[in-house]
């Protein structure tokens, strides 16, 4: 079975262990399927760069557990080798709870725990801080630890010392060395487009897991999980699963088989937070998801039918998205069009008015919505929402769970309250109207993972179905400045 890679605490090694081990299998010629726990995009990047496979989250809050058991068996029992990197520290989950973390999800999946521990800085104490993890939450199994930040081979031997006094297994020490480290930014890891020599970085990582851990211990427990029993339904794609799931509710429009709906996703470095899971459900539904490059100015797809704003880091490339005049006039032109748009995060940011760099230069945004964005105070965690309206693909009081992280304000906004999209409610954070939506804009801080929502891609498909067709611009950025219906204080 396979194995969860934990940690005490964010910045402890798990990425690199990750990372290190699926580098090593894949030399060899091997299949890996890599899951991370929780709500993030970038080290799945990476991870997925480096085993050959999208990696899945695996996140009961935004998904429930039956998402998280299907999707954990049925991609990972196609693989040789399956893991689970963790998220944050072993028993860090919602609030003070250990609610959505990584100890919930390794007993729910039945997986034992391998502890990464930075331990450059002790000796002796290792003991206490292992046993305590060990013993916290009885019934978790803790397979051994993996050290991180070992200088010296006196270093190593004093450690190995400390957890032979508990019985706990040392399954490997990584040295301390600055060419290890994984260079981050305010919201995380680089993405792997962004690293230089990223296939000479896979090929260090893989001789690091050669060198210095005991691969005889560590590789069966990464053993790929057993497909689920072919009981009623459980054997099925979690894709299909998921879609099925949501077609209770019937659709509003019947899509004619072969019909073709192109929806245009930015992709590039400004916007690359998605889960693979969203362009998975969409091609199911028919939609045809076609990658659209906003930095590098181009027009939206021919027939285009809507389009998708992900999060990702506009502020980093605020001016270069300012000078791309088409690609901003295509955006106005399918809004006047109502063409739907749907916009999480930094997406939402793309359709303000300015949006500051982080040297607090102002940039033109798309401004299709009344509001410019500046540096703030971080926002993060797990929300409820409750739709106030019925909106693109939200509807009245119909509850989703989403999550929520960056560090932007938005100033001189202006909502009308029949636009306002919905009340969120988090774990020490006062409630508050969030969003603007209408019959063909969703646009949000929130991130929502569309498998635990699944009937959002099911209502942006009717909305592309509906729309007619984007039809060609008569020249560069055409009609870049029509005003949308839904414009806000137009």
């Amino acid at each position: 079975m396979a194995c969860l890679i934990a940690a005490p605490c964010s910045g402890s090694g798990k990425t690199l262990l990750s990372l290190s081990l699926s580098a090593l299998l894949r030399r060899g010629g091997a299949s890996v399927q890599v899951f991370k726990v929780g709500p993030d995009y970038l080290d799945p990047q990476l991870l997925g760069r480096v085993s050959g496979r999208p990696c899945r989250n695996l996140d009961r809050l935004l998904c429930g557990q039956e998402w998280l058991e299907r999707a954990f068996h049925w991609w990972g029992h196609q693989a040789d080798h399956c893991l689970v990197e963790g998220v944050m520290g072993l028993f860090d989950g919602r609030g003070p709870s250990a609610e959505g973390s990584s100890a919930e999800v390794a007993s729910l999946l039945g997986l034992p725990v391998v502890l990464v521990v930075e331990a450059s800085r002790q000796t002796g104490s290792l003991a206490a801080l292992v046993r305590g993890f060990r013993d916290h939450q009885p019934g978790l199994e803790l397979a051994g630890v993996v050290l991180n930040g070992v200088s010296t081979e006196r270093h190593r031997a004093l450690l190995s010392e400390a957890l032979a006094s508990i019985a706990m297994p040392l399954l490997g020490a990584l040295p301390r060395h600055p060419d290890l480290s994984l260079p981050s930014r305010h919201l995380g890891l680089l993405p792997p487009d962004e690293l230089q020599d990223f296939q000479a970085r896979s090929g260090e990582w893989a001789a690091l897991a050669e060198r210095h851990l005991d691969l005889e211990r560590l590789l069966p427990l990464l053993a790929p999980p057993p497909a689920l029993s072919s009981g009623e339904g459980s054997a099925r794609d979690p894709i299909r699963w998921c879609l099925e799931r949501s077609a209770a509710a019937p659709s509003a429009v019947d899509v004619k088989s072969g019909a073709e709906l192109p929806v245009a996703i930015a992709s590039d470095a400004a916007f690359h937070f998605r889960y693979p899971e969203a362009t998975e459900l969409l091609t199911a539904l028919g939609v045809t998801p076609v990658p659209w490059q906003p930095l590098a100015d181009q027009p939206l797809p021919r027939g285009c039918r809507g389009v998708i704003l992900p999060g990702g880091y506009p502020e980093l490339h605020a001016a270069e998205l300012a000078a791309s005049q088409r690609s901003q006039g295509e955006l106005r032109r399918a809004a006047a069009a109502g063409l739907p748009i749907y916009a999480e995060c930094g997406g939402l940011l793309l359709l303000g008015q300015q949006l500051e760099d982080p040297q607090g230069e102002a940039h033109a945004m798309a401004g299709l919505l009344p509001f410019s964005a500046r540096r703030g105070s971080l926002q993060l965690g797990y929300r409820q929402a409750t739709p106030l309206g019925d909106g693109l693909v939200t509807r009245r009081g119909e509850p989703l769970s989403g999550h929520e992280f960056h560090r932007w304000e938005l100033i001189d906004a202006v909502v009308d309250g029949s636009e306002r999209l919905w009340q969120l409610e988090g774990w020490g954070w006062a409630p508050r109207q969030e969003g603007w939506t209408t019959p063909t804009l969703h646009a949000s801080w929130l991130h929502l993972h569309w498998a635990g929502c699944s009937a959002i891609c099911r209502r942006l498909r009717d909305a592309a179905a509906r729309a007619s067709p984007l039809a060609l611009a008569t020249a560069a950025g055409g009609n870049g400045g029509a005003t949308p219906p839904w414009s806000v204080g137009a």
